[in-house]
């Protein structure tokens, strides 16, 4: 990973973060995440004049990947609603890494050495174990991380679908323009099928600046790892990319009030070792 690459992911992560808590913030959770798909939809139409036509090879992983974030925007949601999101975000991410670690090893043929394999084991242990514990001195909600486990599943599949995809597209502006095009039309209308167009208008208005907002962030933040993928193992990035859960742990205690604690400290100590061991270059 050069360092341009490395920033890329770096920056892709604080992106993130950012727009997982701005859907986090939106009280009604299908409200938030029809204007951020929505939004993101938008973006990507208004790129398609500008940017290459994805290659044939690259429309089976789009498509699929399509499906994939559909479902990953349910479990989110079902996530943001029963459990913080100082601990739905730490699971969800965290628990991916190790997931396209084998996914890539046995799709990809991308097997990483010691270094980067203990590196992202380190990291996902610490931050995955650590948020089991629960915030707020109390014991876990097990439906909540069950939602989360699931939606890193997830994040697992589309990271190398997409990785796969992007490489096939020959562009990957081209690539991340299409999926949002295609994969953004299933919440908006679900949430129109769901509300009545009055009713629709009053929920969508309040947060409309902040949905949209939302959305110029996470299309920002997923071409900004697409472009990565196309220029380096897609392992080593997606657990780099997790170095987003600092970012989300911190947003929880600044503005969500929820506790920072000594695991969340343990978190960052491990993050930055993993991150260490995954970047060695022998």
């Amino acid at each position: 990973m050069t360092p341009l690459v490395t920033a890329a992911v770096l920056l892709a992560a604080v992106t993130h973060a950012s727009w997982n808590a701005i859907a986090h913030r939106i009280t009604d959770k299908l409200t938030g995440f029809a204007l951020i798909s929505g939004g993101g939809m938008l973006i990507g139409l208004a790129l398609l004049p500008f940017t290459a036509f994805p290659a044939a090879g690259a429309w089976p992983y789009l498509l699929v990947s399509a499906v994939i974030h559909v479902a990953y925007y349910a479990l989110l949601m079902r996530s943001f609603r029963l459990g913080d999101f100082g601990q739905a975000y730490p699971i969800a991410r965290g628990s991916a890494p190790l997931l396209v670690t084998v996914l890539a090893a046995v799709f990809a043929n991308e097997v990483p050495d010691g270094w980067a394999t203990g590196g992202i084991l380190v990291s996902c242990a610490g931050l995955t174990g650590v948020a089991l514990w629960g915030l707020r001195g109390r014991r876990p909600d097990w439906s909540a991380i069950g939602a989360a486990l699931a939606t890193g599943v997830t994040i697992a599949a589309y990271t190398v679908v997409d990785g796969l995809g992007v490489r096939a597209s020959g562009s990957s502006l081209g690539y991340i323009a299409w999926l949002m095009a295609v994969q953004g039309t299933v919440l908006p209308a679900y949430f129109l099928y769901r509300h009545r167009a009055g009713t629709a208008w009053a929920l969508l208005r309040p947060h409309a600046g902040l949905g949209l907002c939302g959305a110029v962030l996470s299309v920002t933040a997923y071409a900004l790892v697409l472009w990565a993928q196309t220029r380096a193992e897609l392992a080593p990035i997606a657990a780099l990319r997790e170095s987003s859960i600092l970012v989300g742990a911190a947003i929880g205690a600044l503005f969500f009030k929820e506790r920072f604690g000594a695991p969340r400290i343990a978190a960052a100590g491990l993050l930055v070792v993993g991150i260490g061991l995954m970047l060695h270059t022998g």
